[in-house]
């Protein structure tokens, strides 16, 4: 028990409390929780029964001395807490995006290198089942020579959902930080990981939202909509993030190909789908489709040089024994990283986990893509 990690959290919303169940299935100790509201952070603290709470983030590495600390507030207010947790020797989970912009998420990786500190960057639905599947299939053949893959959503969200952090680019808002950042670490970690060349566009279709009291967790904004949204006494606020996206990507294939392997990204936050949401693989030989916008399942196979007839594939047992045990997407991704840094620190072998190097490229790649240059 004694060689337990110490992990402190930053962040009381639905992140903070599943970084922390995540922490704690990885066998590390959460010694306290941070957040900015102190009636928040004291009833969360006490509901996840974490010993110390607080508000003050430098007293609270300095009181709780963490081995890591798992950052889960809103991309904006990245940069001051792990640039604290850095100095401090501290070890640093931190959920997407890495930061508000290209230049500080850069800044952030050099400072990890410099302090040599270990950091996990966690646009973690890579860690599908269904993606590690496909990653295992493309590396054994089955669909030839990679050629394409394309990755289709639509989410159809209300245009009406509350201000808040999604709404602004200097808080780490916008569907490129938030949806785009695991899409390229989905497709990466099945094709390969050499980023060649991009190039998109980006939609905005909310230029305004109404500013509501009392939201705090970010899964409940659609139930805090205002009823009456011609309320003369109602206040709205601008956006300026985008709710839609293209992207066009090209990458080097792990899997000898004699090209480079082309990538669709097409997202729309606001708008309905009529098809399922989905990710597909083509190759030389056959394709990969997988149901649901990060790849949820069923995982298909068409054989092009057999009957050409899609097929389900089974999840192999083998993938359900290497990831925890939990039905949630979004936990299970969580704790599947957190295991793998707890270890990493711990000395232990891992196999290789994203770290602030992709954080740091993914927001890099989001500037030039909003600011419209290749």
């Amino acid at each position: 028990m004694t060689n337990r990690k110490k992990v402190l959290v930053f962040g009381t919303g639905f992140a903070g409390q599943g970084h922390t169940k995540a922490f704690r299935d990885a066998g590390a100790e959460v010694v306290g929780i941070v957040g900015r509201n102190p009636n928040v952070v004291k009833e969360v603290a006490k509901k996840l029964d974490i010993p110390y709470f607080g508000s003050d983030w430098a007293k609270a590495l300095e009181q709780c001395q963490p081995d890591i600390v798992s950052i889960a507030t809103p991309g904006g207010a990245h940069v001051e807490p792990i640039t604290q947790a850095i100095n401090a020797g501290c070890h640093v989970f931190c959920d997407k995006p890495l930061s508000e912009s290209g230049n500080s998420a850069t800044t952030l990786y050099q400072l990890a290198l410099e302090k040599r500190v270990k950091t996990a960057f966690a646009s973690s639905f890579c860690y599908m089942p269904h993606i590690i599947q496909a990653k295992q299939m493309v590396a054994k053949g089955l669909i030839g020579e990679p050629l394409e893959v394309e990755c289709i959503s639509h989410f159809n969200l209300d245009k009406h959902i509350p201000f808040g952090w999604s709404h602004r680019i200097e808080n780490g808002g916008g569907r490129l930080n938030n949806n785009f950042t695991h899409l390229v670490s989905i497709v990466t970690s099945v094709i390969g990981e050499n980023i060649l060349s991009f190039h998109g566009e980006v939609r905005n279709d909310m230029p305004k939202a109404p500013v509501v009291q009392g939201v705090h967790n970010f899964m409940e904004r659609r139930n805090f909509i205002p009823k009456d949204l011609n309320d003369p006494s109602l206040e709205w606020k601008d956006c300026d993030v985008e709710w839609s996206y293209t992207v066009l990507m090209q990458l080097e294939s792990r899997t000898p190909a004699k090209q480079p392997v082309s990538v669709l990204f097409k997202h729309g936050g606001l708008v309905p789908r009529f098809n399922e949401d989905h990710i597909v693989f083509h190759g030389s030989k056959g394709s990969i489709y997988i149901k649901g916008n990060y790849g949820g399942g069923p995982l298909y196979l068409l054989d092009q040089e057999g009957d050409k007839q899609w097929k389900e594939v089974a999840l192999p047992e083998e993938i359900n024994q290497l990831l925890p045990n939990i039905e949630d997407d979004t936990q299970r991704s969580w704790t599947h990283l957190a295991i793998q840094l707890v270890k990493d620190v711990s000395c232990e072998s891992v196999e290789p986990y994203q770290t602030f190097k992709e954080g740091s490229e993914y927001q890099e790649i989001i500037d030039i893509i909003r600011n419209g240059n290749k």
